[in-house]
C-alpha cells in the first residue's frame, strides 16, 4: 500500500502518515483496533534500514533513534502502529 493509496482509500480520515517520505516503502496498509481508531502500519525493522541509510546512522543509532523519535511519539488517535516480526 502507497501513500496515494492511503489518501485516495481513506479521503475523510484523519490517519497519520510519517512525516519523512522514505519511510513510504514500510508502510503495511491500515490497521484496526479495537476502541481504537485506524491506524496506518508499518514495518518497524524497514523503518529502521530507512532511517539508518537515509540519515547516515548505523542500524544501532536508526533503532534507539526509531524507537525514541518516532515509535515512543503519541501524536493523538490515529498514532501509526508499527509491527514488529
Amino acid at each position: 500500500m502507497t501513500r496515494q493509496d492511503i489518501e485516495d482509500n481513506y479521503p475523510d480520515s484523519a490517519l497519520l502518515l510519517l512525516e519523512e517520505k522514505y519511510f513510504d516503502e514500510a508502510i503495511l496498509g491500515v490497521a484496526s483496533r479495537v476502541n481504537t481508531p485506524w491506524a496506518v502500519c508499518y514495518d518497524a525493522n524497514k523503518c529502521i534500514e530507512l532511517l539508518a541509510k537515509h540519515e547516515g546512522m548505523t542500524l544501532d543509532e536508526a533503532d534507539e533513534y526509531f524507537h525514541y523519535n518516532t515509535a515512543g511519539a503519541y501524536v493523538g488517535e490515529h498514532t501509526p502502529a508499527f509491527v514488529y516480526y
